[in-house]
């Protein structure tokens, strides 16, 4: 029978272990809860790569009380996808991150009012300057929201550059990806170029322009609150596998 916990939020399971402790096994960091490994929905044990990376999902099962609630264990659930889906899913997921970088965000600048635009690019310039320099990945630049492809050796080279990662950063970097909308953020953030923070800032300077004049509701500061709790993961993420 599901539960329910005290925010009313249908659970899977009360909170079963008193311990959650790390202890290096075969093939990296294990997080045990009371000496036991917790499964993935495939049955596989939870074994990371790296003790700080082990510590921060041990985090968050530590942070349960009653109930475990696995909506608010967001590296948890991404180390249960790293473990079971992407070693299976490397290319696809390479050739994901080469399409967002086809229609990235930062490529699409505003063409009006000019307050926005100057925003934009005080913001993005320097990220897709560091991507060309760093990375050789050339981006074209647009006005408006008209499609502008982008040229076939950066698209080949983004997705070299996500081919070239670990399991681990690699279902972060499409993780990130998602959130941000924007590969070239996502890049930046799994480079220790930018902290998950200051990329999910870079990320809406047009919903932040827009709520400055025409003001923010409940909802949509929820909404912006976890996304920038899922952003500071997913920086501490990338930080842990350094």
């Amino acid at each position: 029978m599901a539960l329910k916990g005290p925010d009313d939020t249908v659970q899977t399971a009360r909170r079963f272990y008193k311990a959650v402790t790390v202890q290096p096994v075969d093939g990296g960091f294990a997080v045990l809860l009371d000496g036991r490994s917790p499964k993935s929905p495939g049955g596989l044990p939870m074994v990371l790569p790296t003790q700080a990376l082990a510590d921060l999902v041990a985090a968050e099962w530590e942070g349960q009380a009653e109930f475990i609630l696995m909506a608010r264990m967001p590296a948890t659930r991404l180390a249960f996808t790293a473990i079971e889906k992407t070693a299976p899913s490397r290319a696809a997921l390479a050739d994901e991150f080469a399409r967002y970088a086809g229609s990235d965000a930062l490529c699409y600048f505003a063409d009006q009012p000019n307050e926005l635009i100057l925003r934009q690019t005080a913001a993005w310039e320097p990220v897709l300057q560091w991507a060309l320099e760093e990375h050789a990945l050339a981006f074209e630049r647009a006005a408006g929201v008209i499609h502008r492809p982008q040229p076939v050796k950066t698209l080949e080279q983004a997705r070299a550059l996500a081919l070239a990662m670990d399991d681990f950063s690699l279902i972060a970097l499409l993780s990130a990806t998602s959130l941000f909308g924007s590969a070239l953020l996502a890049l930046a953030v799994q480079r220790g170029r930018l902290t998950g923070e200051e990329a999910h800032h870079l990320a809406r300077v047009d919903e932040a322009f827009q709520e400055e004049r025409w003001g923010v509701d409940e909802e949509a500061a929820d909404r912006t609150a976890n996304r920038l709790g899922e952003a500071r993961m997913l920086g501490a993420w990338f930080d842990a596998l350094r």
